[in-house]
């Protein structure tokens, strides 16, 4: 197939660094790409000899080159934004129906991530698990489930809690665990479990040490129990039973791997059949090394019983972003063969945990099924950093120094108030004005928005609306809160 890849002055030494020996290039004589039009591409390609089977042309422009491909009988797309992409377009060109419309990146990425999704839904459907949960896939080839814990659920009222399970679950939670509080009562539990089941459908677990409790929380139909040690398998181990619910068993305090396991033959010989194991992860600075060797000993000998992964351990314990730490984390339990991911979500810093171990969990499922790393598999956890830099410009001899506007004047049409709306979902941005109260989820709408309603009249305060929504838009991206003015 003849490739040609069209492009301007100021991208041809990327371009030919992208494309390679794949495709030929031609730069025609104008500065940036995306100012070629279709005749200007027309004209340049009658002097050319050779017949092109595709033609790319630069992702930003703009024209109907629909015309270039009838009068020469070829099909012209537009190629990726950035030249630097070019050679990941060029390998699916033989694949994929490239588009007029729509830029090779971006439909790439999509196609790239629904080939993620479509292979994922494969491997669960096809999954034979170590047990099943309420419906739910746990242990063996299947994907890893994150359990997302309400804390202090029996202390929370009905309309809090239910707003909280569903924004878990919409984040990506499998399993919702309830945090019982010390001074929980019985029937604290029974109403937690009652609005948890109104409101979901995913798997239950009851969250406590307390016999009384756990036995509340089973008459209310709970599906797991949260946690068995010594000090209440005794006491609750035949009501486990005889509801034939699963439990996760956990070592006795401060002990370690022989206690975890003497637990989990007390709960057998119980009458429990349905376990789950908990090793414990220990924080970083408490024992994180040894804890992982726990994890990893455990799998190796009872490879036939789910592991439970408390990655909220470490990541409420540590001042670093949860995404990078997340990621990591869960690569660590899909090593040590963990079956299920918990996280409380509990502190500010620690937004979004749920929603990150999901994918990671993804992620590590994919990269098992390639036998590859975890990367390049359509799905990611990049947030703040890139795995492309874009090319940077060069600063001219001759510039003008920045400086700050001093002659800052108010607009006779009046201000904007700018604000976040962030809600266990995306969030909006709100811009209030005397006349009219603007919402939504990026800049640009709303600036354009701001524009036809003829709200502002002065350049300087356009400017600095500009900046401000962008600012905004980047907090709801982050999770961050805002503040109009404030440095983000």
């Amino acid at each position: 197939m003849e490739i040609l890849v069209a492009t301007g002055k100021l991208a041809e030494k990327t371009v030919r660094y992208s494309v390679v020996d794949n495709a030929d290039v031609l730069v025609l004589d104008i500065e940036v790409a995306a100012f070629l039009t279709p005749h200007r591409l027309l004209s340049a390609l009658k002097k050319q000899q050779k017949k092109y089977d595709v033609i790319f042309v630069p992702g930003l422009c703009s024209g109907d080159f629909s015309i270039v491909a009838k009068e020469l009988g070829c099909k012209v797309f537009l190629g990726p934004k950035h030249a630097y992409d070019l050679s990941s377009v060029l390998r699916f060109v033989d694949e994929i129906e490239f588009s007029l419309e729509v830029p090779a990146c971006e439909l790439l990425s999509d196609v790239w991530r629904d080939i993620a999704l479509e292979t994922l839904d494969g491997i669960e459907e096809n999954a034979e698990p170590l047990m099943d949960l309420k419906n739910v896939k746990l242990g063996g080839a299947s994907r890893m489930k994150v359990m997302a814990e309400v804390v202090n659920a029996t202390g929370l009222g009905e309309e809090t809690l239910s707003n909280r399970i569903t924004s878990f679950i919409k984040k990506g939670a499998d399993i919702i665990d309830l945090g019982a509080s010390l001074t929980a009562s019985s029937e604290d539990v029974k109403r937690a479990v009652r609005v948890a089941r109104k409101v979901s459908t995913v798997p239950i677990s009851i969250d406590t040490l307390g016999p009384e409790l756990i036995k509340a929380a089973l008459d209310e139909g709970v599906d797991l129990v949260l946690s068995l040690n010594s000090s209440n398998i005794d006491a609750v181990a035949a009501e486990v039973s005889r509801a034939d619910v699963a439990a996760v068993v956990i070592p006795d305090a401060g002990e370690g791997f022989e206690s975890l396991v003497n637990n989990i033959e007390a709960a057998r010989l119980a009458g429990i059949s349905n376990i789950i194991a908990d090793p414990v992860l220990d924080p970083i600075g408490h024992g994180i090394t040894r804890s992982i060797v726990r994890y990893s000993r455990f799998h190796e000998e009872y490879p036939d019983v789910p592991v439970f992964f408390g990655a909220g351990n470490v990541t409420e314990l540590i001042d670093a972003d949860s995404v990078g730490v997340n990621a990591t984390l869960c690569g660590i339990a899909a090593d040590v063969g963990s079956s299920i991911l918990f996280t409380p979500e509990f502190s500010e810093k620690t937004r979004g945990s749920i929603s990150e171990l999901s994918t990671a969990a993804k992620m590590m499922t994919l990269a098992k099924e390639r036998e590859s790393s975890p990367k390049d598999l359509g799905i990611d956890l990049l947030c703040l950093k890139e795995k492309r830099r874009r090319p940077d410009v060069e600063v001219p001899e001759k510039y003008v120094l920045a400086q700050k506007f001093a002659g800052w004047e108010l607009d006779p049409l009046g201000p904007f108030r700018i604000g976040i709306a962030a809600d266990d979902g995306s969030g909006v941005i709100v811009a209030q004005h005397e006349e009219a109260t603007i919402v939504g989820q990026n800049a640009r709408d709303i600036m354009d928005t701001i524009m036809r309603m003829k709200l502002i009249s002065k350049v300087d305060h356009a400017s600095y609306l500009g900046c401000e929504l962008e600012k905004a838009e980047i907090a709801l991206r982050l999770g961050r809160s805002y503040s109009q003015d404030d440095d983000l």
